[in-house]
C-alpha cells in the first residue's frame, strides 16, 4: 500500500488453495475499509485478471459507453460478464473464485498471484512456470521503454 492509502499490486506470490477452494490475497494487496469488492475476469491468455474497486469504477465507465442499441456490443458484454465473478476477502484475506474461473485458468492445487500494478493476475502454477520458461522477445528494459517509463 502506498503512503496515501492507495493499494498497488507488485510482486509474485504462490499460495495453495484450501479445502474449500479459496486462495489468500497477500496482506499488502488487500483493500482496507470501505468498499473491498474485487472483480475477476477470465483472461484470453489462460489466467484470471482481478480488478480492485478503483479499477472496477473505470471499467464501469467503459462498459456504460457501449450502446444499448448495439446487439453485438451487448452480446460481447454478456459473454464476458457471464464468466466473471465478484467477491470480497474474508477476515483472513481469502477469496473464493468460481469453478468456471478456476477451470479457465487450470488452477487445482496452487495459485500464483502476479502483480500488474493496478490489477493482478492469478495463474495456475504450471501455466505460470511455462510462461516464465517461454523465450522472451524483449527484456524488462525494452518493456519499460515501450511503456514510456
Amino acid at each position: 500500500m502506498a503512503a496515501n492509502g492507495t493499494t498497488f499490486f507488485v510482486g509474485e506470490f504462490t499460495h495453495a488453495l484450501d479445502s474449500k477452494g479459496r486462495v489468500t490475497i497477500p496482506s499488502k494487496w488487500r483493500i482496507q475499509g470501505g468498499e473491498n469488492t474485487y472483480l475477476a475476469l477470465p483472461n484470453p491468455s489462460g489466467y484470471i485478471t482481478v480488478y480492485p474497486p478503483k479499477m472496477i469504477e473505470r471499467l464501469e465507465e467503459k462498459v456504460s459507453e457501449a450502446s444499448l442499441s448495439d446487439p453485438q456490443a451487448q452480446s460481447l458484454l454478456m459473454e464476458l460478464f457471464s464468466k466473471a465473478d465478484s467477491f470480497g476477502c474474508d477476515k483472513q484475506g481469502r477469496i473464493n473464485l468460481s469453478d468456471k474461473l478456476l477451470e479457465h485458468a487450470g488452477i487445482k492445487g496452487k495459485a500464483v498471484l502476479v502483480g500488474k500494478f493496478s490489477s493482478f493476475a492469478i495463474w495456475s502454477e504450471d501455466r505460470r512456470e511455462a510462461e516464465d520458461d517461454a523465450p522472451q522477445e524483449r527484456n524488462i528494459f525494452d518493456a519499460m521503454r515501450e511503456l514510456g517509463l
